[in-house]
């Protein structure tokens, strides 16, 4: 082959190195990525709240172009996750309203962040065995935890193993099992008799739902199992949902009410579910607004602790 030959060959393999203004340009595009995600996570939010979405209202409480809106609405009908209608969408038929941890990652970051910190700045000082499950607010309580060190964390997430086995100095125990892909969790009889072996000091617990009667509730049964099994587990439960989730109930539970320390929640909340709770013995800290007093119906206002504002039930 000759020398020309060669080099146009090699040509055809070797990738040119980015340039200086490619390298600047490419927070934009993460930027726009990111932003994408968080208009997805909010259209399937509102989708998962009233069963269908309008074009015109939804592009104009988004801050979007209706024709944006339209191309976020076809990105989704090809995952599956709705159905476009003439100028609208609806969710799909036999569809559950359980997000995709990668849309669900975006939203409500505030009230995730301040949970995360209340909840770490709770734990005490030493080494500690933590058992963390799945979900978007627990990620953001392990992003917090990697500064802590003597800990061993526990998990059946497999972003939050990996997050924490490359930016920490913990050490973790990833169980296995079937990934469920909706919460990137390892879920089934191999992840629950991984944990039946160990002991934890706490379990920080991501849940769908939580009220006095139902106890704490998923969608997935086999996912509610294994999270089960990390709860028996655990000396201390600690339940970490935004005021979205309380009082709210889905068909599969992890565990009764009486198997809860604490709840750490953002306002705002549902005074009801909330004073339920608290009868039923379990703490609850509200981070995010002034929770509501005892008998009072406002749910705004700064971190407040009322574990103590009401007897548990006889």
């Amino acid at each position: 082959m000759s020398s020309a030959a060669a080099r146009s060959a090699q040509s055809d393999y070797v990738r040119p190195v980015p340039s200086h203004g490619d390298r600047l340009r490419q927070p934009g595009r993460a930027g726009e990525t990111r932003r994408r995600t968080q208009r997805l996570g909010a259209v399937l939010d509102a989708l998962g709240a009233t069963g269908e979405v309008d074009v015109g209202e939804l592009s104009a409480r988004l801050g979007v172009s209706a024709s944006t809106l339209r191309r976020d609405l076809a990105r989704l009908e090809e995952q599956k996750l709705l159905v476009r209608t003439h100028g609208g969408a609806v969710r799909t038929r036999g569809q559950d309203s359980e997000l995709p941890v990668r849309y669900r990652d975006s939203l409500r970051d505030v009230d995730k962040l301040a949970i995360a910190e209340a909840v770490v700045a709770a734990l005490p000082a030493g080494r500690l065995v933590i058992g963390l499950t799945g979900g978007t607010t627990t990620t953001a309580v392990a992003h917090l935890l990697a500064a802590r060190e003597g800990l061993t964390v526990v998990t059946n997430a497999i972003n939050i193993a990996a997050d924490l086995a490359l930016g920490s100095s913990a050490r973790v125990f990833l169980t296995g099992g079937f990934m469920r892909s909706r919460s990137y969790e390892v879920v089934g009889p191999s992840a629950v008799q991984a944990l039946s072996g160990l002991t934890l000091h706490s379990a920080l617990v991501g849940v769908d739902g939580i009220s006095a009667a139902a106890g704490l509730t998923t969608f997935d049964e086999v996912e509610a199992a294994t999270n089960q099994a990390m709860i028996r587990r655990a000396k201390r439960v600690v339940v970490v949902a935004d005021g979205s989730k309380v009082g709210r109930e889905l068909v599969a539970r992890m565990a009764p009410v009486d198997a809860v320390d604490e709840l750490v929640t953002t306002a705002p909340v549902d005074p009801e579910a909330l004073r339920a709770l608290r009868r039923a013995g379990v703490a609850v800290t509200v981070v995010g607004g002034r929770a509501p007093a005892p008998g009072e119906a406002g749910t705004e206002g700064a971190r407040h602790r009322d574990a103590a504002e009401e007897p548990p039930a006889p």
